[in-house]
Parts: C-alpha cells; structure tokens; sequence
C-alpha cells in the first residue's frame, strides 16, 4: 500500500516539474559515461532521474543559483548507482545541497596528528548519514577518468544502509560478506603497497583513508573507468558489479 502511494505521489511529482526528454538528454549528452546506456535502459535511467528529483530537493550553497540542467546532471549521475537497484535504496535523505565550489565544512576537525580545529577542510562532497548529500558544482564538471564526486557521494550513501559508511554496503541474496571483506581487504592491502613502492595505483589514493573511501573510489572507478578497473582489480569489480547489478563480465 505504501509503495503504491509513493509511486503515485513520484507521478504526480514529476508530471508537475514538467522536464522533458529532450531537456534531459541536453544536459547529459556530453557525459561519456551516457554512452553505455542505450534503449530500454537510457529510458528507465531518465525515469528514475525524474523520480529522484521528485523526492529530493536541490537547494543552493552560499546563494548559488542553480539551473534545471544542472539539476539534472547531478540526479541523472547519482541514479546511475541505483539503475537495477531502485529509487528506495536513497530513502531516509531528502536533500543535495550545491556549492558552486569547494566548501568548508561549519565544524571542528581533528587532523591525524590529535589537533582539533574549529573548521574543517575545504570538500568537494560529503554525505551525511541520515542528512543531505553536499556537493561542489565545480567537482561535478570535472568528473571524468576515473572520477565523480556524485558516484562517490551516492555510494557512501547505500554503504551507510548498513552499519555506516565502513565499505560493507548490505549484499544482495546469494552475495558472501565473506568473500566481500577478504577480496577488498587484499586489494586494500595492494593498494597500500603500490602507494609505499611509487608504482601505479588502480584507484586514487584517497582510497586509502579508510575501508568506507575505498568503496567509494571504486564505485567511481567502476562507472567512470570499468576497463581499467577490470585489468587491475577483476575479482573487486566483479563484486561491484554483482552489487550494482550492471556491468557483469566474464573473469
């Protein structure tokens, strides 16, 4: 009953916002990632763009005006996740709030050596557990490679479903914790050692702050690079790809 009023309230929602395919595809068409979603799939991606911005708000940063296309790119890149998953899987949030750059967080920090300052760093995104997800505008237009603060974000967000943004998202049915933890545990392990002897590096390390970033980063890579990260990490991105029920290859 539930699920059936919210997908008509999702209607109702999206028939008043009024955006329209071609508004869409304007303001995605220079994404590479688009590319690899054509027909029946490009279709139930717009859908759920839609969808998404019915449920959540996009509210400006630091009085910066946003833009329908702008709205657009940032719900199409966050739903990319979540196409074979479901619009549910973002419940429990309401808000993305976009700075048109970098922001400093309005709170203490404590850096790695013990001191406690009165603001943080400057960010490109955050995801707060159970609050809005915050993203710089700028960042957004970057991404690329293997980047994308919106992936990045979205995904810290299914991580925090279960137990906290930790890197052990809730598994589908049939998919081992177990083989989960020990096949990101030793590509972590890997990751550390290539970081200690200069050689190249699967993922940026910013992966190796901690497991929940390393998830994270490699949700990035799987979208924005999947070929690289198949070379590198074949075991990891087929996880991911389990999880995210895209992308299957065989090893």
């Amino acid at each position: 009953m539930l699920a059936a009023w919210r997908n008509w309230r999702d209607r109702r929602r999206v028939k008043k916002m009024g955006f329209t395919a071609s508004q869409w595809e304007s303001a995605v068409a220079d994404w590479p990632v688009m590319s690899r979603y054509q027909g029946a799939e490009r279709k139930a991606l717009m859908a759920l763009t839609f969808r998404f911005l019915a449920r959540k708000s996009m509210v400006p940063g630091g009085g910066f005006a946003i833009t329908d296309a702008m709205c657009l790119r940032v719900a199409t890149m966050a739903c990319v996740p979540i196409l074979k998953l479901g619009i549910d899987w973002y419940n429990g949030w309401y808000t993305v709030i976009l700075y048109e750059e970098a922001f400093i967080p309005n709170r203490a920090h404590r850096t790695a050596d013990g001191v406690v300052h009165a603001r943080g760093p400057l960010l490109a995104g955050e995801a707060w557990q159970n609050g809005p997800v915050i993203l710089s505008w700028d960042a957004v237009c970057k991404s690329g490679g293997a980047s994308n603060v919106v992936i990045h974000e979205m995904s810290h967000k299914l991580d925090m479903r279960y137990q906290g943004a930790n890197g052990a998202p809730p598994l589908h049915q049939g998919m081992s914790p177990q083989q989960w933890h020990d096949t990101f545990s030793q590509a972590f392990s890997d990751l550390q050692e290539d970081y200690r002897r200069h050689r190249h590096m699967p993922v940026d390390a910013y992966a190796l702050t901690g497991p929940g970033e390393f998830f994270a980063v490699c949700s990035e890579a799987f979208f924005e690079s999947p070929d690289q990260l198949f070379h590198d990490w074949p075991d990891l991105y087929l996880l991911l790809a389990r999880f995210y029920r895209q992308g299957e290859r065989t090893p």
